[in-house]
């Protein structure tokens, strides 16, 4: 990240809390308050001191002490010092509620955003990456952000602030005083320039990690199977230990500011002194003002010390902000133009024509197909990975765009159509079922928020999983595990065509919906995608040739276009591909 990417972030990052500037404000000022307090109580101990020293050179011991006088300024000091704690308070009560507020206006647009986000994305970002930026990064951007903010201007004002009473009490000493303090602002510039880079790369090895642990933790009993644990160990040694090297690097240069600092503290601390001293005994300054000013060199400290760890704080906020902004900023699924709306009832007649796609430019992996699909017919697509099927479904879906062509729905086309609009007349059932935590009931109404119980029951009927759903003490209420882990593989498909038989849909698209499961349950699975698909047009993905002998129309693809097509019997007389196929998985 340069410095001209730097300060567009910055700028961003503003814009994207104004709204909050009154909070904001009002938090600075009770931080200004603060630092006005803070600077004026070293004055009024200055006045204590003289008091004393006055009583003292005139001889007049301490009968000639205006007790009262210390006794107010004292009390002043005291209801100084009460007052800024609870300035301090609500400071820290504004920023935190800013802070909480942020949070969750960022992670509420990110969701937003990831609903709006093409597939093709998802394609390109790992899970865990995507992870690391609701949960690492946007932390690392609120968290601390308010916590900066109100440091970095209490640390501007107090060294303004100190600055300006030290030029009252002696310009010469608060001129040293400001060439240490520039010498400050060199090392951390310097120093800022060479960090950057290393916290860049410190947040994004951050979601690279958090992307392996994901993968590895989720697919645990695979690195088992195959005995690549140690293949997993290195990968993830790789990944945290470049990560290591990056926050090591990142730590040295954010923690090498604070010696330096107090070096230069120390150095202003003992000229400041020398020369105090010099100016005491000539008569240019008095006891007082030498304490004064010795309490508000090691007052800069502290301010001084705060802005180089600000510094390196911010770094990693930038880091942070930037991964937070590119992903809110990725561009979205185009707008529709021109968009018509389909009628509540369709026929389901689906025609490709000419259809030419690829996922990289002068690169088409599907080569002018072109084929219909008459309303409630079944149609299966066969053939070798990468042959096209998947892709053939993701163009229906809309999930990608044609490059050329055009697919038509009850002869519209559905480029002309809303996604929204497309995917309602749509469900689908895939290999990978996707279970989330919750209920049965909930996770088969997944498919239909407004589904009654008694439909919730019909559907699980139909797919022939609510005998099963009864064997659980809390029936339909049963709560489902992570990704359906106190359920086995078949009756979590047979919940995904309970979820999809729900939708009532006019098109189906079964993705290798019983690759996944044994025999006996691939027929129990069979039965019930049989009843899902009664009097809808379907579109059947399928390795195992059995599940599709009763298709209309089977497509045999091969390298993105269709080399053969008929029904089973059709294909077997033909003696083509279909029937090496099929003849190799059955034929004894």
């Amino acid at each position: 990240m340069n410095q001209k990417t730097d300060k567009a972030v910055v700028y961003k990052l503003i814009k994207y809390i104004s709204i909050y500037k009154f909070k904001i404000i009002l938090a600075l000022l009770f931080g200004l308050f603060s630092v006005v307090i803070n600077i004026a109580t070293p004055k009024f101990l200055a006045l204590i001191i003289d008091e004393f020293y006055r009583a003292l050179v005139d001889g007049s011991g301490a009968n000639l002490i205006n007790i009262k006088y210390i006794i107010n300024i004292i009390i002043l000091i005291i209801v100084l010092y009460l007052v800024g704690n609870v300035i301090l308070y609500f400071q820290g009560y504004l920023m935190s509620k800013v802070s909480v507020e942020l949070t969750y206006k960022i992670r509420k647009e990110m969701n937003q955003k990831l609903n709006k986000l093409p597939v093709s994305y998802f394609d390109k970002v790992s899970n865990g990456d995507i992870l690391s930026r609701f949960i690492n990064d946007v932390e690392a951007m609120t968290s601390t952000l308010s916590r900066v903010l109100v440091q970095f201007f209490s640390s501007i004002i107090t060294i303004l602030g100190t600055l300006i009473a030290m030029f009252l009490i002696s310009w010469r000493c608060a001129t040293i005083v400001l060439v240490i303090i520039l010498l400050d602002y060199i090392a951390m510039n310097f120093i800022v320039k060479r960090s950057q880079k290393f916290f860049k790369a410190q947040q994004n090895l951050i979601g690279d990690l958090n992307s392996c642990v994901e993968e590895f933790f989720s697919q645990h009993s695979i690195v088992k199977a195959f005995n690549a644990e140690k293949k997993s160990i290195e990968l993830f040694e790789d990944i945290n230990s470049r990560l290591y090297k990056s926050s090591w690097r990142a730590s040295f240069f954010s923690t090498i500011l604070t010696p330096i600092v107090f070096f230069l503290g120390n150095i202003n601390c003992m000229l400041v002194i020398s020369i105090s001293c010099i100016l005491t005994i000539r008569g240019s300054m008095s006891i007082g003002n030498v304490s004064a000013f010795i309490n508000y060199v090691k007052n800069l400290n502290q301010p001084v010390l705060q802005m180089s760890n600000i510094t390196s704080v911010f770094q990693k906020i930038l880091a942070a902000t930037q991964r937070v902004f590119d992903f809110l900023e990725t561009k979205e699924e185009q707008q529709e133009k021109n968009i018509i709306k389909l009628p509540k009832e369709i026929n389901g007649n689906i025609r490709f024509e000419n259809v030419c796609f690829g996922y990289e430019k002068n690169k088409d992996i599907i080569k002018n197909i072109s084929f219909e699909v008459k309303a409630g017919q079944k149609v299966a697509f066969v053939g070798a990975t990468g042959s096209g099927k998947t892709t053939i479904i993701k163009l229906l879906m809309r999930f990608y765009e044609v490059n050329k062509g055009c697919i038509y729905l009850d002869e519209i086309d559905i480029s002309r159509l809303s996604k929204d609009n497309l995917r309602q007349f749509f469900s689908m059932v895939l290999q990978d079922s996707w279970i989330f935590s919750g209920s049965i009931a909930e996770n088969i109404r997944y498919g239909n928020s407004s589904a009654s119980d008694e439909e919730i029951k019909k559907a699980a009927q139909l797919a022939y999983v609510d005998h099963y759903i009864q064997t659980f003490p809390d029936g339909y209420n049963t709560v489902l595990l992570n990704d359906g882990e106190n359920v086995s593989q078949g009756e979590k498909q047979l919940l995904m065509i309970a979820r999809a038989m729900i939708t009532d849909p006019k098109i189906l698209i079964l993705d290798e919906a019983t690759s996944s499961v044994d025999t006996k349950t691939e027929r129990k699975i069979q039965r019930a995608l049989d009843n899902l698909m009664k009097d809808r047009t379907s579109f059947i993905i399928a390795h195992r040739l059995s599940t599709i002998k009763n298709a209309d129309i089977i497509f045999v693809m091969d390298d993105g276009q269709i080399l053969e097509s008929g029904s089973h019997e059709e294909l077997l007389k033909k003696s083509g591909i279909y029937a090496t196929l099929y003849n190799s998985q059955y034929k004894i």
